[in-house]
């Protein structure tokens, strides 16, 4: 075949981790032919000998922090991170400074990633004018730009006014939006930094209740229900918020919900050394509830895994557990965690395969917000965004060695399995063997 600048050959991968290996052809950014004996001489190969062939993995809940905060993050360091964790899109959180709650600021954090060109950057709008919970934002300047913004949200802050959430919703109908909830009654939050439960207890912590995240999650869902509207819950973290989520689907409500890899890893026994880097929002819950979370995953109660990749600087870390900002990174290690908790876990309860990896980090993150071109099925005449994983390798957690400006990781100096070899951007190699590829 002749050559071309605009051809990329991976090799030896198995899609889905099924069958035999194949070769992938892609010619300008499409899937164009997959065969074991196929050939070309293309501008880049990827050897991809002994690896799976995945969707680039979405992540719909991302913080990087530009603009305000590029001291912690920018779209460019958080866009090296996601393309290192086989990501082809980010929706970034509106809660930067100044928030993105106009088009104005949207349609720049859209530009801002189209420019850095290693992941789709989507912004996520704020529901709120600042935050505030007082008066809706612009939903639908944003969602006419530029960005073309999908999804809104007040993350950090709850929409606790009901009727504020109620009309939310209702603009979100008609624009055909998604609106994400962070699910937290912050009248049962005050002065919280801990999961309510025994160990907080036993620690001088003041307790976060389960029932401040679960009494949202049954409201949302009632008003999305009068609404005829979609709402998603960001980070559930609670056994109780799995069976409302069962409950409501169950009632044909169009509810769908995420969890993040450390709420299916972690549980408040790490708090007992008192270091901040496991403060988060919501907390770390009990091992009962990582338990009940991983099995919804499995089954699809749960739809996806999301991040919340939240990075920090040193100051807002390294301090007193009660005054530490919440948050912890995510990007570099998801996969790692879902193959931990999911696909290879000891007690071998609630697994999924590589396709099931696949549902919940490309697909089904893809599917709720509507990208026509992410999370598609790997065949000839689909958009090639791709990744290449290592099912047998292993590799330490090294906080410093990680892209992000901030180093807030819990699994520093964990040994996780698997690892992200390439990652493709319709058809451009964006990462590849733990480097960051440019244009």
């Amino acid at each position: 075949m002749a050559g071309s600048d605009n051809q990329t050959l991976v090799t030896d991968v198995r899609p889905y981790g099924e069958g035999d290996a194949v070769n992938v052809l892609i010619r300008d950014g499409v899937v164009v032919e997959i065969g074991a004996d196929l050939s070309a001489d293309a501008e880049q190969t990827v050897d991809g000998r002994g690896g799976v062939l995945l969707p680039g993995f979405v992540d719909l809940h991302t913080h990087l922090r530009e603009p305000g905060r590029e001291d912690t993050e920018t779209i460019e360091t958080g866009s090296r991170a996601a393309a290192l964790g086989g990501y082809t899109a980010v929706f970034a959180m509106a809660n930067t400074d100044p928030v993105a709650d106009t088009a104005v600021l949207t349609d720049h954090v859209w530009a801002r990633g189209q420019k850095v060109g290693l992941v789709d950057v989507h912004p996520v709008g704020a529901v709120t004018v600042g935050l505030g919970g007082t008066q809706l934002a612009e939903l639908g300047a944003m969602a006419d730009g530029v960005a073309g913004v999908r999804m809104f949200s007040d993350d950090g802050k709850c929409v606790h006014d009901p009727l504020l959430m109620r009309r939310a919703l209702e603009y979100a109908r008609g624009l055909d939006v998604l609106i994400a909830q962070h699910a937290e009654e912050p009248r049962l939050t005050v002065g919280a930094v801990a999961h309510e439960g025994a160990a907080a207890a036993r620690l001088g912590l003041a307790g976060w209740p389960r029932s401040a995240e679960e009494s949202i999650v049954a409201r949302d869902a009632i008003l999305a229900r009068d609404a005829g509207a979609r709402v998603h819950i960001c980070h559930a973290s609670t056994a109780g918020t799995v069976e409302l989520l069962r409950w409501a689907k169950a009632q044909g409500i169009a509810i769908t919900a995420e969890v993040t890899p450390h709420h299916l890893f972690l549980d408040d026994s790490r708090l007992a050394t008192y270091d901040p880097v496991n403060k988060v929002n919501p907390p770390l819950r009990e091992s009962s509830d990582c338990a009940a979370l991983r099995a919804a995953l499995a089954e699809g109660v749960i739809d996806c895994v999301a991040t919340d990749h939240a990075p920090h600087a040193d100051q807002d870390k390294c301090c007193e557990f009660a005054v530490a900002r919440p948050g912890m990174l995510g990007l570099q290690t998801a996969l790692s965690v879902v193959v931990a908790t999911m696909v290879a876990p000891a007690d071998g309860a609630g697994t999924l395969d590589w396709r099931g990896v696949a549902r919940v980090m490309s697909e089904r993150p893809a599917q709720i917000v509507g990208l026509p071109d992410q999370g598609r099925p790997i065949e000839v005449g689909e958009p090639a965004n791709l990744t290449v994983v290592d099912p047998d390798a292993s590799w330490t957690v090294d906080a410093t060695a990680l892209v992000s400006i901030g180093r807030n990781s819990p699994f520093d100096g964990m040994e996780l399995p698997a690892r992200v070899r390439a990652t493709l951007l319709r058809g451009r190699v964006t990462a590849l063997d733990g480097a960051v590829v440019g244009r």
